[in-house]
């Protein structure tokens, strides 16, 4: 399928029969995440065992090439933005929802976890929200790096598992400047009404529980309810390439699907 920013590469798991009307998640990946990275396959085959149309997709900045593992797409890449996220996943949903799908709840990681917070604050079609490792806001620089990022006109950011270079252009930072109400995760928390799982591990190197901490006590949600898993980080201590499952990604797992099965059966 495709939207201004591209075609998007989406995946879609479910046993649902001919005419079978099923809920669907929409699982959005983070910063430098894909649909086919390390556990989002696994999360998506449990849904879809669970009852679940599971559908997946690559955010069409994720600069994530048509094979689906590889950062070749370095111009859609260097040029994504917050607000272009928030039009791909919205796009993903009206598909979804002219599919068929009995309910829709959303799954984000990361980043994918602040814009499907802002994207269920937004569309009553979404009836749950869980997200894991979730920022609570998207412009996490410092602000030396920020202002070379302003001037140089660019940003160069490493994928430590390969060591490539992806450069930034200032798109996003634009964008973040420009649009703050629009793409503020906080306010949208506070609006959401949802049934709400809030999942982090506790020594998070990279999103720190604190943010989930935030995020709890923004939340509108009376129905809103917080996992931290002690010990763990950002990918609950999985990798990629897909090395096998960890006790904390088990539990994690577990959880989101329990959660699911209770707000949307």
């Amino acid at each position: 399928m495709g939207c201004d920013g591209g075609p998007l590469r989406v995946d879609v798991l479910s046993g649902a029969g001919p005419g079978e009307a099923r809920p669907a998640i929409v699982i959005c990946h983070g910063f430098k995440g894909f649909k086919d990275w390390g556990f989002f396959p696994r999360a998506a085959e449990r849904l879809a065992v669970a009852g679940f149309s599971a559908v997946s997709f690559n955010f069409s900045g994720s600069g994530v090439g048509p094979d689906g593992l590889n950062f070749t797409e370095l111009e859609r890449w260097g040029r994504q933005t917050a607000s272009g996220d928030l039009a791909d996943l919205a796009a993903v949903v009206d598909f979804v929802a002219a599919s068929g799908a009995a309910w829709i709840g959303l799954l984000g990681h990361s980043r994918g976890g602040g814009t499907a917070i802002i994207h269920a604050a937004r569309d009553r079609r979404v009836k749950a929200l869980a997200t894991w490792a979730a920022v609570s806001a998207f412009l996490r620089w410092p602000p030396d790096e920020v202002e070379r990022w302003r001037r140089d006109g660019r940003l160069d950011v490493v994928n430590l598992r390969t060591g490539q270079v992806l450069p930034l252009r200032r798109d996003l930072l634009d964008d973040l400047e420009s649009r703050r109400d629009a793409l503020d995760i906080r306010a949208a928390a506070s609006r959401l009404g949802i049934p709400w799982l809030i999942v982090h591990g506790t020594d998070d190197e990279t999103v720190p529980v604190d943010d989930a901490n935030l995020l709890e006590r923004m939340s509108g949600s009376r129905r809103t309810r917080a996992l931290r898993v002690p010990g763990t980080g950002h990918t609950f201590g999985t990798r990629h390439p897909w090395e096998g499952s960890t006790a904390a990604f088990d539990q994690v797992l577990d959880a989101t699907v329990r959660f699911f099965s209770e707000s949307l059966g």
